[in-house]
């Protein structure tokens, strides 16, 4: 069981609890629900630091585990970087793209290749056979102001 951190996208009356805090509303911790964690492995420990691999099911807090962890051991823990390596079928090291790589035919290739991974439903709708090119990109220019300098328009993809 886990209660589920006041800062966090759990609605009340249709907001999120976090943004009801940020306006000072008094707000209610949301009662413990049940939660998977399938593995947990410490991968490092160098005192006062320590590193966790988890895997783990939808709404579950890592934060909340690991400040969990510090008050079983009568002190307080944080976490000071969180790298999410799997959602879905979506893995850090098979699907994101490095930055050396950020081209638009790059990100056009990944995107086909990701979609194929989605159910039917929720994959990316194919080009129509009658647009010419290898990957469509419709890009617009947008003119902020009268005057026409290379500063003024904001190029849209």
């Amino acid at each position: 069981m886990q209660v589920p951190p006041l800062y966090s996208a759990l609605k009340k009356d249709g907001q999120r609890l976090s943004t009801l805090m940020k306006r000072g509303e008094a707000v209610e911790a949301k009662p413990a629900r049940p939660v998977t964690v399938y593995s947990l492995s410490l991968q490092r420990f160098q005192p006062p630091f320590f590193t966790l691999d988890v895997e783990c099911g939808g709404g579950f807090y890592i934060r909340s585990l690991v400040s969990d962890i510090g008050k079983a051991l009568s002190s307080c823990a944080n976490v000071l970087e969180l790298t999410r390596t799997k959602q879905g079928p979506f893995t850090l090291e098979e699907h994101a793209l490095p930055e050396d790589r950020w081209t638009i035919d790059d990100i056009a290739q990944s995107l086909e290749h990701c979609s194929s991974l989605l159910p039917a439903e929720l994959a990316l709708k194919k080009p129509k056979p009658e647009e010419s090119s290898e990957h469509v990109l419709s890009c617009e220019y947008i003119t902020l102001n009268e005057k026409k300098g290379e500063d003024d328009v904001i190029k849209t993809c």
